[in-house]
């Protein structure tokens, strides 16, 4: 009897395999937004929450300079575009490790509670940008207290 090295993906059902693999690639690529050849996708991180006359989004947008960002506010959502340009370029040496994400971002958020957009208010500091948004009379939770008998 000849020994004979273990190949592991010398099986006849490695075609099922591969097609399982293109198949769940497809998926992904149909689910998640594309970027071109290149260029990095931003996805910058949020906390919403709502207190008993506003909703509150906090966005994160280090590096980013206020001129570069994009804010749009509807009754019932909040758009956020903009792009972190690299201003320096290396050309001397090779970089060991680039973690930095530059590129252009959008992401829409919707809130969960109608807002007035006419009385928004945004403010940047620190890469942080701050959304305040006023509910409208209609949307703010009425509450009245009930006596038990």
């Amino acid at each position: 009897m000849a020994i004979r090295r273990f190949e592991p993906w010398d099986f006849d059902f490695l075609p099922d395999f591969e097609r399982l693999r293109r198949e769940i690639d497809r998926m992904f690529e149909d689910f998640l937004p594309t970027r071109r050849e290149g260029e990095l996708m931003i996805m910058p991180k949020i906390d919403l929450f709502e207190t008993d006359n506003d909703v509150i989004l906090k966005a994160e947008l280090p590096g980013l300079k206020k001129d570069n960002i994009d804010v749009t506010v509807t009754e019932d959502e909040v758009h956020l575009k903009g792009e972190r340009k690299e201003e320096t370029e290396t050309k001397k040496g090779n970089y060991v490790r680039k973690e930095i994400n530059y590129g252009k971002f959008e992401r829409v958020v919707s809130l969960p509670a109608e807002v007035d957009p006419e009385k928004v208010q945004a403010e940047f500091k620190d890469g942080v940008l701050e959304i305040k948004m006023p509910k409208k009379e209609e949307a703010k939770k009425k509450i009245k207290k009930i006596e038990l008998k």
